[in-house]
């Protein structure tokens, strides 16, 4: 009886569980920091040109991680994160049912705002807790250094959002350009030029996105770009989600 051959891990899947590893570590560090070197992160509340932190080094690792989404990256970044961009677009030949394309996009902004709005409100009892000193600004960090690792749980292990959204994977996800906004957005509350800084990037990056959508839907759907197709798909990220639907 033959066995079929264990399919090999992409380049993008590689990249992305060395990050997920990276982003363990860090996580750990952070806590690591929290109780031994809790100074550290002073430059959270305080003078951010001030005393050098090893905070300063996230900073510009999250501000790099950003970037990537605002340009057109062909090599080891996702297609889901860089479908906005022409350079990623390979359309269909036939004519394009302009009504079907409305309604997808009507449905699925639908979906990802009741996401907003639930993550609304989580966000909100954290500010309420920060303001009633039930946590301060390092719980929130700390928070927002978990979500950066929960982020890449969901692209490669499990996604409650896919769920929420009745999203196929990762590259067709409607919202995959959100994450900084929702991982940086615990960190609002605390209001120095370190948290508002992050959070205006990333909103940057949330703006590009959203305006791309409205200028240009066809690319995010897979009924007219191609290359959203399981059957086009190299990432392969969401492998444990479409591995029968690639044969």
């Amino acid at each position: 009886m033959s066995h079929k051959a264990k399919e090999p891990l992409s380049p993008v899947r590689r990249v992305y569980i060395v990050k997920l590893i990276l982003r363990i570590l860090v996580f750990f560090a952070a806590v690591a920091v929290y109780f031994l070197r809790p100074q550290w992160l002073d430059v959270l509340e305080g003078d951010f040109f001030g005393e050098f932190s090893p905070l300063h080094l996230l900073w510009v690792v999250w501000v790099v991680d950003m970037l990537w989404q605002l340009i057109p990256v062909k090599e080891r970044i996702p297609l889901g994160s860089q479908k906005l961009f022409r350079q990623r677009f390979r359309p269909i030949t036939e004519k394009i049912n302009k009504q079907a394309l409305k309604d997808y996009v009507v449905s699925t902004t639908k979906s990802a705002y009741k996401v907003m709005i639930l993550w609304t409100l989580l966000i909100s009892n954290l500010g309420i807790l920060y303001y009633t000193d039930v946590l301060n600004a390092r719980h929130l960090f700390l928070i927002s250094v978990g979500f950066y690792v929960c982020d890449l749980i969901c692209v490669l292990i499990w996604c409650p959002f896919r769920l929420m959204m009745r999203t196929r994977c990762c590259t067709t996800c409607r919202i995959f350009n959100w994450d900084h906004l929702m991982m940086f957005t615990p960190m609002l509350f605390i209001g120095s030029v370190y948290t508002l800084s992050l959070l205006a990037l990333a909103v940057a990056v949330w703006v590009v996105w959203e305006v791309c959508i409205l200028l240009y839907p066809e690319r995010f759907w897979e009924q007219t770009n191609i290359a959203l197709r399981c059957s086009e798909c190299t990432d392969k990220l969401c492998t444990q989600y479409c591995q029968k639907l690639r044969k």
